[in-house]
């Protein structure tokens, strides 16, 4: 065990986004005074984006520098392996106040050839969406290439697409190459590879007050879609209390959904690193050599060095993710 290590905070890194809003303020408790909050990145290594630990003996110090320093013992054997010392994922709340741009993101290996990057599959878990709030996710119908880029042509490409009105509680799962979009009102908890490469292909032809349209990448993005994937995207799962019910298992992250309300001995098994986003309510993790309270709106990385620890709270909701 490496005794430098315990449950770790981190400082959110928060981006204000053209179509960003206030709920990461009000809901989720981030020190802002903009009005124009869009995501809050709460575990990053995303190159100019490096997450910074906020609590405890090693406060200052950033995700990078555990990361080369403590590898295995923060992230485990399996993921040192697979990964080296690269962080896997990226961690996001994001608040949609106005439409975002449709768009898709490439897969590993485009990603790797193009970008020298993970390639971005993702999932969203919904907090809370305004009435008819909706996400885009897929085509309304069998897609080809050719008719989708008529209709891209014709600026009609919203006639092809999928709207999905949605409520909190509500989960999907974003594979590379999937046509997707946030839409006004929804307020979510975004697991993804880490990566930032997007690829936006419509933006409901807005303008800046110059009158400037915002950069697409067609060209690039006709590439990375897969046409005709199955419409699995909306995922069910199960709420019973004080156990991990399981989510989206993929081959890069997998998420389940805990509802606590009592104390729970947890192990890990997974020679992986466990995050716990507090989407409600609070929690304490204990582990053999120190204790840490989150809130509704954080976030905290368990590293994978410990194997036992306890959640206890009276009302908690969270996710738990490891890969």
């Amino acid at each position: 065990m490496d005794n430098l290590l315990y449950p770790l905070k981190f400082v959110p890194i928060l981006k204000d986004k053209i179509w960003g809003g206030e709920k990461l303020k009000e809901q989720l408790n981030k020190a802002s005074h903009s009005k124009q909050v869009g995501e809050s990145w709460e575990i990053s290594t995303v190159p100019g984006d490096i997450s910074v630990v906020a609590n405890g003996k090693l406060k200052g110090e950033s995700l990078q520098t555990l990361l080369n320093n403590h590898t295995r013992f923060l992230i485990g054997d399996k993921n040192h392996k697979r990964f080296g010392n690269e962080f896997p994922l990226l961690i996001k709340f994001i608040d949609a106040k106005k439409d975002l741009s449709i768009q898709l993101h490439p897969e590993d290996k485009l990603a790797k050839e193009r970008h020298n990057s993970f390639g971005k599959t993702e999932m969203w878990y919904v907090l809370q969406a305004d009435k008819d709030a909706n996400l885009i996710v897929g085509f309304n119908q069998n897609m080809d290439e050719e008719t989708y880029l008529k209709h891209l042509e014709t600026k009609t490409l919203p006639k092809i697409l999928n709207f999905d009105k949605v409520k909190a509680g509500n989960v999907y799962f974003i594979e590379a190459g999937r046509i997707h979009a946030i839409g006004a009102g929804v307020l979510l908890a975004e697991i993804q590879q880490t990566s930032d490469v997007t690829y936006r292909v419509y933006d409901w032809d807005r303008v800046d007050d110059e009158g400037n349209e915002r950069k697409l990448h067609n060209e690039i993005a006709i590439d990375a879609f897969k046409f005709n994937m199955k419409d699995d995207f909306r995922i069910e799962y199960e709420k019973r209390e004080n156990v991990s019910n399981s989510m989206v298992s993929c081959p890069f992250f997998t998420t389940n959904y805990l509802e606590i309300n009592t104390i729970i001995k947890k192990k890990n098994n997974h020679d992986s690193f466990i995050i716990y986003m507090c989407l409600d309510g609070d929690l304490e993790i204990s582990t053999s050599s120190s204790t840490e309270k989150i809130i509704k709106g954080e976030t905290v990385l368990l590293p994978a060095a410990f194997k036992d620890y306890t959640l206890k709270s009276s009302a908690a909701k969270l996710l738990e993710v490891y890969v």
